[in-house]
């Protein structure tokens, strides 16, 4: 799929063909805000239509609907098999209604901003904002209109909320949230749903509480929530040192420099001693094109709403005597800060990929989880003797000796950097299932050659198939000594304390190996 103006790495490569995609920019999302308008992937949903089915559905002429579903597919966002549409995986997550991470209010609401856009011009003229709504429009428009944005916003925050969770894994959090400027309340809801000993206060403007109301008394959440109407940029009617979090999701670039640096003042005031303040927004250091378009967007569609720079916002946290992280950037377009009153609560963020996965891995069930470099994985010549005349399990199909020799195991951790050494306990099939867990994870957080080990035979299925050879090879994993590695040393290595059992009713531990690039 052809990449979006602004995603090249060398514009100046073919400096025409650069200019003449973002000219043409606004052919991509007008083609999806009509497909988006007209419900396309939800009249897709689940088996796919032919083109005479979705005509008849959408009351448009074939002809026109062909050549635009042609689009959609060049998009990525369709496919064809035969004369049958579908939606892609993209579609199907996020542009199906009724689908949890449903994305349309948030697209749709961009598009009720084309008209201030092209009003940046006379806003330049200006310095500001020239397009208002109509003050005769009605307070039931007006209210219909702040529903309208609460939803976008918190279509756009079901999406964060999965990129901001790994950095509480290991977080304990048991008492009040404070979402400030909460629209309906996506963040708070998922800390929630992690979190089930804490609450939450929802902190926003009546119109958009009420909506939120109706949304939460539908869910479990709802003894766990509570109202604060109130227009954050007055004194907020809360007990000062309260909350063990307070959440200020995309509410930094709405204000100007003295309002924002009041709510960051009273956000401060709101914490208790031990307590936690998260920062959620675009910033100019983090994604710096769609940074400065945002804050060209705040330009042309807000009063005085504009994107700051990081550092100013860490100022002035710093004014209220709160201890600061680095920016932590998402994957996405946004970032976070984090911030404290004691330096030793930001110790316990996770804050680089490695210490989130560890903290999803330890969560499975493990005593122990600890990084090891694969330099320190011993791989010494006796091992393969002891395999071969001290266990019984020797030669058997559920521990073969032959999976991993000595030589091709020093072959293979060349291609890796590190690994995390698991410890766990009996049974041993409990355990290696929550091995393969582990693997499964640490796949889904981008390390594609994530590979387990573990010691001792496998013990997977109830009845080994013997003989007649592996039935389970999905699954299977060879056994550390089996490959040669010293697990003892490996283990005293990485600092943990090990000695041999006297008797076979003592305390065992087991160990893994998860090898990661």
């Amino acid at each position: 799929m052809k990449l979006l103006p602004f995603q090249y790495n060398d514009p100046q490569a073919n400096g025409p063909q650069y200019l003449e995609d973002i000219a043409t920019a606004y052919w991509y999302s007008e083609t999806l805000f009509t497909a988006v308008d007209m419900e396309i992937f939800t009249l897709l949903e689940p088996e796919g239509k032919n083109l005479a089915e979705i005509a008849e559905a959408s009351g448009v002429a074939p002809a026109g609907l062909e050549r635009f579903l042609q689009a959609l597919c060049a998009l990525g966002l369709l496919e064809r098999c035969g004369e049958v549409y579908f939606n892609t995986r993209v579609a199907r997550e996020f542009l199906v209604k009724g689908k949890e991470h449903y994305q349309g209010s948030s697209i749709m609401w961009r598009r009720y901003l084309v008209p201030n856009w092209r009003s940046l011009r006379r806003c330049l003229k200006q310095g500001g904002r020239v397009r208002f709504a109509r003050r005769d429009a009605g307070a039931a428009r007006m209210v219909q209109r702040t529903r309208r944005y609460a939803q976008a916003m918190d279509s756009v925050a079901k999406i964060k909320i999965k990129e901001i969770l790994p950095f509480f894994a290991d977080l304990v959090l048991t008492g009040e949230i404070l979402d400030v400027g909460s629209g309906l309340g996506a963040l708070s809801a998922g800390l929630l749903e992690h979190y089930p000993a804490a609450r939450a206060t929802l902190l926003d403007i009546p119109e958009v509480l009420a909506c939120t109301q109706e949304i939460v008394a539908k869910t479990e959440l709802r003894e766990r929530v509570a109202y604060c109407p109130a227009n954050i940029l007055e004194p907020w009617p809360l007990e000062q040192g309260r909350f063990d979090l307070v959440i200020l999701s995309n509410i930094v670039h709405a204000y100007a420099d003295a309002e924002i640096a009041e709510v960051l003042g009273r956000a401060a005031a709101s914490l208790r001693p031990g307590g936690l303040l998260l920062v959620h927004d675009f910033f100019r250091e983090h994604s710096p094109e769609k940074a400065a378009l945002f804050d060209l967007n705040m330009f042309v569609n807000t009063f005085n709403g504009k994107v700051y720079d990081a550092a100013w916002v860490r100022e002035q946290l710093e004014l209220s005597n709160l201890c600061v992280g680095e920016l932590v950037p998402l994957e996405s377009d946004t970032a976070l800060l984090f911030a404290a009153k004691e330096a030793g609560r930001l110790q316990n963020i996770c804050w680089d990929r490695r210490s989130q996965l560890m903290a999803r891995i330890k969560r499975l069930g493990f005593s122990g989880v600890r990084p090891i470099s694969v330099d320190d994985i011993k791989i010494p010549g006796w091992v393969g003797l002891r395999c071969r005349y001290g266990c019984d399990n020797f030669g058997k199909p559920h521990c073969s000796p032959d999976s991993l020799t000595p030589e091709r195991t020093k072959e293979m951790l060349g291609d890796f950097r590190y690994g995390l050494l698991l410890e766990g306990t009996p049974p041993t099939r409990d355990f290696q299932r929550c091995v393969l867990e582990a693997e499964k994870e640490a796949f889904k957080a981008g390390y594609y050659k994530a590979f387990a080990l573990w010691a001792g035979p496998c013990a997977l299925c109830a009845a080994c198939a013997g003989e007649d050879g592996c039935r389970n090879q999905k699954e299977a994993r060879p056994s550390l000594e089996g490959a040669g590695i010293d697990v003892f040393a490996t283990a005293r290595g990485a600092g943990i304390t090990l000695r041999t059992l006297a008797d076979t009713s003592d305390y065992a531990k087991y160990f893994a190996i998860l090898l990661l690039e």
